[in-house]
């Protein structure tokens, strides 16, 4: 459990820091391997610290919610990829039921929508919406 708590500490340090370097891109299908797995890490190691750190945020601007709130990962419906993370936000029993957030992107008349959806799986096959639960913040984790 200690390696983990590096390991954590490690991928948020190089992401905090690595902010102002040049990306590292990595080609094809590996690189969305890496860089999901990557993502996937950050979000279930340090969601619980987002989560507060989003609350937080939402009481110092008088936004605060009186629904349960947890952080989940994005998973993007083109290549099931993770794609950040989300703050969902309801009553307590259906936030338990929630593992994701679904995002659908989709241009439409020249205008382009993103959906992000609370889902019972981390998956793009044989999900539910979880009804009553909804997205409060959007994570964006750029590595």
């Amino acid at each position: 459990m200690q390696g983990k708590k590096y390991i954590v500490a490690a991928l948020m340090a190089g992401f905090i820091l690595g902010n102002g370097l040049a990306p590292v891109q990595a080609a094809g299908l590996l690189g969305k391997i890496i860089t999901g797995g990557a993502v996937g890490a950050i979000v279930k190691y340090s969601a619980p610290t987002i989560n507060s750190a989003i609350n937080t945020v939402l009481v110092q601007n008088k936004m605060a919610s009186t629904y349960a709130t947890k952080v989940v990962p994005i998973i993007s419906i083109g290549d099931g990829s993770r794609a950040g993370a989300a703050q969902v936000s309801g009553p307590q029993e259906q936030i338990d039921k929630c593992q994701a957030a679904l995002q659908i992107q989709q241009t439409v008349l020249g205008v382009r929508m993103t959906a992000l959806l609370p889902i019972d799986k981390i998956a793009v096959k044989d999900i539910e919406r979880v009804q009553g639960v909804g997205v409060s913040a959007q994570i964006d984790i750029n590595l």
